[in-house]
């Protein structure tokens, strides 16, 4: 009888905390993926479709970032490796009633760790992207407006917005050298949309990205003096602000391992009609069809309009502005 009325009270707790976060898009959500499922305080899911059944989703605790667990994502050759638009996706998404309006802030964290082999190739990975929602039926295919990404095994990081006239524009090669004040960025006119090169990792060199090549005013990075974190060097913590603006009034902050790597500020994001009214975030691996398995680790999944529930550092968090 105690034990009946145990569980009783136990599934009455977890039931009272997923209904408190019940269409709250301000409500503080994590995910420690200690259990066997994703928690009711986490608001994730795994979405099944299409691109996604080439992903595998496991809860285990061999690897993880403080002894509990964490979850293992991973994507295996789901089509042929010269498919055209063709995408191979284990991806982990807040559910859509929790989603936050496009242009307020919020605060998002995770760890990740990539597991050997890290992919060498020049080849399109994501790891975590942003994106706004986009109405049922509506036209065109827009990139998400912050992505955290690999190339030839480096990791960096690029914002997109609107198509705006460039300041400069230099032959294909090396990325573009822009002046203060200006950011490299990726045109991309047929599409309306650019993409900027906003954070790179240590390993970086000068001849990648090459499709970098012309410099707009309309984004600007603040580089706070600390690169991301190379791929190979174990549990990555993320902490990163996000607050899109195609209107100029975009913000984005990129903390990783509690140090500051960059502010970027300006024009961030899409309005082209009819784009819904929420930001979404999801994360797990994302490429182009290719033909080895690829998988990543993550955990400590927390979201919050509030800084220091994320980054956990006061000091740091004031200096956010």
């Amino acid at each position: 009888m105690r034990k009946a009325i145990a569980l009783a009270m136990f599934l009455a707790s977890v039931l009272s905390s997923a209904e408190a976060i019940a269409d709250d898009t301000s409500a503080k959500l994590f995910d420690s993926f200690d259990g066997s499922d994703f928690s009711p305080s986490g608001g994730l899911y795994y979405k099944d479709n299409a691109e996604q059944r080439s992903g595998k989703v496991e809860f285990q605790k061999q690897v993880t970032l403080d002894g509990g667990g964490a979850l293992k994502l991973s994507v295996v050759p789901g089509c042929g490796v010269n498919s055209a638009d063709c995408s191979e996706r284990a991806e982990i998404w807040e559910r859509p009633h929790l989603r936050v309006p496009y242009q307020e802030a919020v605060w998002y964290g995770f760890a990740v760790k990539f597991a050997d082999p890290i992919p060498q190739d020049d080849h399109r990975y994501l790891i975590a992207q942003w994106k706004r929602e986009i109405d049922p039926g509506a036209p065109g295919d827009f990139s998400p407006f912050l992505a955290l990404r690999l190339r030839k095994g480096k990791l960096f990081a690029t914002v997109e917005a609107n198509h705006f006239a460039p300041v400069s524009t230099a032959s294909k090669g090396p990325p573009a050298r822009c002046g203060e004040g200006r950011t490299p960025v990726w045109l991309r006119p047929d599409t309306n949309q650019m993409r900027a090169l906003v954070a790179t990792d240590g390993n970086w060199e000068s001849g990648d990205g090459p499709l970098f090549n012309a410099c707009t005013d309309k984004i600007t990075i603040i580089d706070r003096g600390n690169k991301l974190p190379a791929p190979d060097s174990g549990w990555i913590d993320f902490a990163i602000m996000t607050k899109p603006g195609p209107d100029g009034t975009g913000h984005i902050e990129i903390f990783a391992n509690g140090l500051w790597v960059v502010t970027v500020k300006g024009y961030i994001g899409h309005n082209d009609p009819p784009l819904g009214d929420n930001q979404y975030f999801k994360f797990g691996p994302y490429r182009a069809a290719s033909s080895t398995e690829w998988t990543l680790y993550y955990d400590d999944f927390r979201r919050s309009p509030d800084c220091t529930d994320v980054l956990r550092d006061q000091a740091a968090c004031a200096l956010v502005r």
